[in-house]
């Protein structure tokens, strides 16, 4: 059976973590049998990149959840990408960019920058660790953070500009998806793991930052986050 590792739930999510949620999400539509061992320290320690999640399938390490389903659609086939034309394939593929190396990162400053948000996530991620660590890795991993932040340039924007590269983000998903029961269409497709990963970790992590603001004033983001969650976590 396949193993997930990720960490544990939060903020009232699957998992806070949108790329574990992700892929735990793929999973479940996939309908691939997976079990997730309780998360430590050491999990993280050894992950193949460093980061969650990642599997252990047939013997084998798999890391980074876009490489994971690569090679879960590989080895167990692919059932929810074959409808796909190719025009529809470029499109989700350029909403999942969206979402994972843009979105990502404005919603990552409100939770790792911003000091309500940060106090958020440090008890979410942070609070069930004892002494010393839960002293000293939660600043560390907050500076690891806006590090990244600085290196992948959104960092080094100001907080409006921040907020308005988000804001036309949550826009443009909003707008794409319109009325459709999934973002390609009217039958979900790989796509919709991300999507409804990341939107959910926006709409329901009890934050009221700037970027959650703007996308409760659309609600078939809201609509469409309560039709995944009940077709695959019901």
């Amino acid at each position: 059976m396949i193993k997930l590792f990720q960490f544990e739930p939060a903020l009232g999510l699957p998992n806070a973590s949108p790329f574990c949620m992700k892929l735990e999400t793929y999973l479940r539509m996939a309908a691939l049998p997976f079990e997730i061992p309780c998360a430590t320290l050491r999990h993280l320690q050894q992950a193949p990149k460093g980061k969650m999640p990642y599997i252990e399938d047939q013997g084998k390490f798999v890391a980074d959840s876009t490489f994971i389903i690569d090679y879960l659609k590989a080895t167990y086939g692919d059932p929810l990408d074959g409808w796909l034309d190719a025009r529809q394939r470029a499109v989700a593929l350029a909403l999942q960019r969206l979402l994972e190396e843009n979105l990502y990162w404005a919603v990552i400053y409100t939770r790792w920058v911003e000091p309500q948000g940060w106090e958020l996530t440090r008890a979410g991620f942070f609070g069930k660790l004892s002494p010393p660590l839960k002293w000293v890795l939660p600043s560390l991993a907050r500076r690891g953070i806006i590090k990244e932040l600085h290196g992948q340039g959104m960092g080094r924007h100001s907080r409006e500009e921040i907020m308005a590269i988000g804001r036309r983000d949550i826009s443009a998903l909003a707008d794409f998806l319109s009325d459709k029961s999934y973002f390609i269409g009217e039958q979900p497709c790989s796509l919709d793991a991300s999507a409804y990963a990341f939107l959910a970790n926006l709409l329901w992590v009890p934050l009221e930052s700037e970027l959650k603001l703007h996308a409760s004033k659309y609600p078939q983001l809201e609509a469409y986050c309560h039709r995944m969650r009940s077709r695959y976590y019901g």
